[in-house]
């Protein structure tokens, strides 16, 4: 009985310590992130600064006096924005479908929108940049942007919510028809009641895919449409003379999604405990 005590209190000690030293390693690029955007540019690469240094805000300021932040900022809240709200408007409906009335080619669909995804990007870029630019016209405009953020993450978008909505009896949705609901009633009153914390979560991922998106919101805008992501590159350097200046610029780049998934997860939490009690 002794032995397997002190296991328990060994495994108690040793599970926890375990986690906490896997998540600071996670966890270590973000905060030398933030650490050195406290450094100058001198001091970014200086061996003898690593550790020891005097703050300054100076990159900050810089960024936000003579690189335009805020509009990098509000260009890449829009285009993140619509294109996870147009992407829902087409996965739901979609994903409901092949829930709940799903066909024999219904796998087949679902593996074919997975393919896509491997498809490499360059592969198209060129034929995409001379159609949008010489021929529609769209080129450096948000809803190029908006479109083709929408259509890369469509098959994650439309996986993860049929994953869910087969979680959800099929019974439900049989008896909301035998009540005279509506295709659309039956999403609306109760396929996203049921399922809107899986929503909630395909929502705030694909967001976060919008939000990081650099590829192709470096290569279709130049400064109408440009993001944060376009931000971020201008200020990169191979000989590493802006560490200081890029550590500044991808710290206010990621500070709004870290802030956003902290509100949107602690949301989803209390909504879960609170229909758990309810």
């Amino acid at each position: 009985m002794a032995t397997v005590a002190q296991s328990s209190k060994l495994g108690n000690f040793l599970w926890p310590v375990l986690a906490w030293t896997i998540a600071l390693i996670f966890f270590f690029p973000i905060f030398w992130l933030v650490f050195t955007s406290f450094k100058t540019d001198a001091d970014a690469v200086k061996p003898e600064f690593l550790i020891f240094f005097t703050p300054t805000l100076e990159n900050y300021t810089n960024m936000t006096q003579n690189y335009d932040y805020w509009r990098f900022a509000i260009n890449s809240v829009i285009t993140s924005s619509f294109a996870t709200l147009f992407a829902l408007i087409v996965g739901v409906p979609a994903a409901y479908a092949m829930a709940f009335n799903p066909s024999r080619h219904t796998k087949d669909i679902l593996m074919w929108m997975l393919s896509t995804k491997m498809l490499p990007a360059a592969a198209v870029l060129y034929p995409m940049t001379f159609l949008t630019k010489n021929m529609l016209g769209i080129y450096d405009t948000h809803f190029l942007v908006i479109l083709v953020l929408c259509l890369i993450n469509l098959p994650i978008v439309i996986w993860m919510l049929f994953t869910y909505f087969k979680e959800i009896p099929k019974e439900i949705i049989e008896a909301g028809k035998m009540d005279g609901v509506s295709t659309w009633g039956e999403i609306k009153d109760i396929l996203i009641p049921l399922a809107w914390g899986g929503i909630a979560s395909t929502a705030l991922l694909t967001f976060i895919f919008c939000w990081n998106e650099a590829y192709w919101s470096v290569r279709l805008t130049t400064i109408n449409a440009a993001t944060l992501s376009t931000l971020i590159e201008g200020n990169r350097a191979p000989e590493g003379l802006f560490f200081g200046r890029l550590s500044a610029v991808s710290t206010a780049a990621i500070a709004p999604i870290v802030i956003l998934g902290w509100f949107c997860q602690k949301q989803l939490v209390q909504g879960l405990t609170f229909g758990a009690v309810k």
